[in-house]
């Protein structure tokens, strides 16, 4: 048997030339559509975890004073009468639900309609036996445009 000499840079003529083989796209597809999966579910599980508020009254954060650590949330309870203090950075106060109460340390204005007696919102997060607010949000119900007409102001600027 005599083989033909094989110039530098050819292949042999008994040899067939391989054809050169069609990328499958089905792996870039497959790879494009888990990570837009992926990012798709994580900007849902994001948006969802900062979008839901939760209120916790006080008993409920003080029983679950542990697992929120210093995460901010939403303490709703009854402002006590008698405990509001104005301090040089905003309001010091006593909120209280469930048979519980907790201090209330907050930097800020407090809203005008924020007074004794009423159920409020602090937005903050716990400090030891403290809760640290830096928002206050006054609950009220329609009786209070109807027992104080021309005070609350809509979106387009007419009184009710």
């Amino acid at each position: 048997m005599t083989s033909t000499p094989v110039l530098p840079g050819t292949l042999p003529v008994s040899e067939p030339v391989p054809a050169p083989k069609a990328k499958s796209h089905r792996l870039r597809y497959a790879t494009v559509g888990v990570v837009l999966v992926g990012a798709f579910a994580f900007l849902v599980v994001k948006g969802l975890g900062t979008a839901i508020n939760f209120y916790l009254p006080v008993d409920q954060a003080l029983h679950q004073r542990t697992s929120l650590g210093s995460q901010t949330f939403n303490l709703e309870g009854l402002v006590e009468p008698g405990s509001i203090q104005p301090t040089p950075q905003g309001v010091d106060f006593t909120l209280s639900a469930g048979g519980e109460s907790l201090r209330v340390i907050n930097t800020g204005s407090p809203p005008q309609l924020f007074q004794k007696d009423i159920p409020v919102i602090a937005v903050g997060h716990l400090s030891g036996s403290t809760f640290m607010s830096n928002q206050i949000l006054v609950k009220h119900s329609s009786t209070y445009i109807a027992n104080n007409p021309g005070r609350v102001s809509a979106p387009n600027g007419t009184k009710r």
